[in-house]
């Protein structure tokens, strides 16, 4: 039964993921709340099922024109080493401290939904 569970969680993250919508903010909470996965381990699933997913992504834009590769170099060269960084810090936190600036990502997150989509109702 738990295979199915993981099976599904993984659907739908994959889905949100494939529409550009953040996965792994489905994914992570359903594996740590749901599925009592440790936030390490959810995290780094998160980030493996990520790659598939982003070149398959990234294939399509490329197919379509939509691949804009002008200054490409100083917007990746950046988000390795920070990755690589975020990485290694993250695997010395502990699981708790994880959880939690996770969650405030995740409110981050709304907060700046929330102000996008008052400005775009109430700025036209």
């Amino acid at each position: 039964m738990s295979f199915i569970l993981f099976l599904v969680a993984g659907f739908f993250s994959g889905m949100l993921g494939g529409m550009g919508m953040g996965g792994g903010t489905v994914l992570i909470p359903a594996f740590t709340i749901l599925l009592g996965v440790e936030q390490h381990v959810a995290q780094a699933t998160n980030l493996i099922a990520f790659l598939p997913m982003a070149l398959f992504t990234l294939k399509l834009h490329k197919q379509n024109g939509l691949l804009k590769t002008d200054g490409l170099w100083w917007v990746v060269i950046p988000a390795l080493i920070t990755s690589v960084a975020a990485g290694f810090a993250a695997a010395l936190l502990p699981s708790v401290v994880l959880k939690k600036l996770f969650g405030a990502f995740l409110v981050g997150l709304a907060v700046k939904f929330l102000i996008e989509q008052l400005s775009v109702r109430f700025l036209k």
